[in-house]
């Protein structure tokens, strides 16, 4: 059965029609050519279908399609403005934090949104104490998996993100 649903994906309105089966992760890849978010475990384990909903991080995989229509979401693609990157993303770049490069894009957009949470003062699910920064990071960044291990540099390349 299809459905007909609108996206609002990196601030650009696209209307389509999905198989009420179709994932969010879908929609963006193979309807939408939006291939930041992508598809490691189709479980929601890894993190490296991560996108923004109305600003809060999600496993896109996990989402079916019709039940956000009218969702506004967010990639890796749409994080920088003027063409720049986000700031999040130049860190990754300036601390190589990153290898094989599949899992980056889940990881900044998680980033992004961990940073966000972190400034806001809302806890994380298990650290009690905030001030130890770095642990506090790895916490809040356990979704997202990074099988090469560029973890140290992930977590070097937020805490300077945070300082900023």
């Amino acid at each position: 059965m299809d459905a007909d649903i609108t996206l609002f994906v990196d601030g650009t309105e696209h209307r389509l029609t999905v198989d009420t089966r179709t994932t969010v992760l879908d929609a963006l890849r193979e309807r939408l050519g939006i291939t930041s978010p992508k598809k490691g475990c189709d479980h929601g384990q890894c993190g490296a279908c991560t996108v923004l909903l109305e600003g809060r991080r999600v496993n896109s995989c996990l989402m079916p399609a019709v039940a956000h229509d009218g969702a506004h979401l967010s990639t890796a693609d749409g994080l920088g403005e003027d063409g720049r990157p986000h700031p999040v993303q130049s860190e990754f770049i300036r601390h190589d934090a990153f290898q094989c490069g599949y899992c980056t894009p889940g990881q900044v957009v998680s980033a992004v949104a961990a940073i966000e949470e972190l400034k806001a003062g809302e806890p994380s699910a298990v650290t009690a104490d905030d001030t130890d920064l770095d642990e506090e990071i790895r916490e809040r960044m356990s979704g997202n998996i990074c099988r090469c291990g560029a973890y140290a540099n992930i977590v070097r390349a937020l805490s300077e993100a945070v300082a900023r």
